[in-house]
């Protein structure tokens, strides 16, 4: 929808963005085989260019095309325009998947296939923080984990680091976050 596309277009215009690789992605991505990577809902690129100077073949997926118009010029870097909410994957593709800050539970079955046997996943989202005096959170319940989520949804991969952890945003606001990663197993 157009109003979603303006809505992220302005979130990346005005908001705070973290710049930095997270350190999730900085501690596993070497793990996987340096083939073909994906970034869903990769932003202004801080993890395709961080894995794509890693040398991976990168698929930066994100709906906001001036997001995406921040990413450098890279024959490594494919820019993917997209509505997450309807785009599919298409299966045994990547080596590597990275999905932070975002959250689509439509995904986690495509998510999984779309991995090669032996690829990683790295999965870092924002963690139910309901009732919890001072923290902040995304507005819909469907943009944030149920405690345990991860490990249950992804159960067939072989589970190699899980947390769930307090943070501090960019604006200085506490926030849950969960962390997974895991591997496909071989065929």
């Amino acid at each position: 929808m157009l109003e979603d596309k303006q809505r992220w277009n302005e979130k990346y215009r005005t908001m705070p963005m973290p710049s930095g690789v997270a350190a999730v992605v900085a501690r596993f991505a070497p793990l996987a085989v340096t083939g073909r990577g994906l970034d869903i809902a990769c932003g202004t690129g801080r993890h395709t260019h961080y894995l794509a100077d890693l040398g991976f073949e990168m698929d930066a997926v994100d709906y906001s095309d001036y997001a995406l118009a921040q990413l450098r010029d890279d024959a490594k870097i494919r820019r993917i325009e997209a509505d997450l909410d309807s785009y599919d994957l298409e299966p045994g593709r990547y080596d590597l998947i990275v999905n932070c800050n975002y959250l689509d539970r439509r995904m986690y079955a495509s998510i999984e296939a779309a991995l090669k046997a032996e690829g990683i996943l790295i999965f870092e989202t924002f963690l139910d923080a309901a009732g919890e005096a001072g923290y902040h959170q995304p507005s819909s319940p469907d943009f944030v984990l149920r405690s345990g989520e991860l490990p249950e949804v992804f159960g067939a991969l072989e589970p190699l680091h899980y947390d769930e952890r307090e943070e501090v945003n960019l604006r200085g606001e506490k926030v849950r976050v969960a962390t997974f990663v895991g591997r496909k197993r071989p065929l």
